[in-house]
């Protein structure tokens, strides 16, 4: 991926670090953010991800490919730490094809 080759392209278009930094500097966005995290939301790397894709696309910066590499590469592991909230199951239970208990107040 990082090969320095001309026909490297970067792992997204540059339109979509431009939309995403957008909506992290919106005011909904802010809001939710803020409710949910208790913090306001830093949009500096979408910022710095948006600049390095412009100058790969302008002067082919092997500094700039190198740099949003990274960056998505993070972006992926911290996707990937959040551990699943329901445990998988491996077959279905054993009585799964019974009827549902009922319970005597619904009479």
């Amino acid at each position: 991926m990082a090969d320095g080759g001309n026909n490297w392209r970067p792992p997204r278009p540059c339109e979509a670090y431009r939309a995403e930094w957008k909506l992290c500097r919106s005011a909904s966005h802010l809001l939710h953010h803020y409710y949910v995290h208790g913090e306001r939301p830093t949009c500096e790397q979408w910022r710095r991800d948006l600049a390095s894709c412009r100058e790969w696309e302008e002067r082919r910066s092997a500094e700039a490919q190198r740099s949003l590499c990274e960056s998505e590469r993070a972006r992926v592991q911290a996707a990937q730490k959040h551990a699943l909230v329901w445990a998988l199951r491996r077959s279905p239970p054993a009585e799964w094809h019974l009827p549902l208990p009922q319970d005597e107040k619904d009479e």
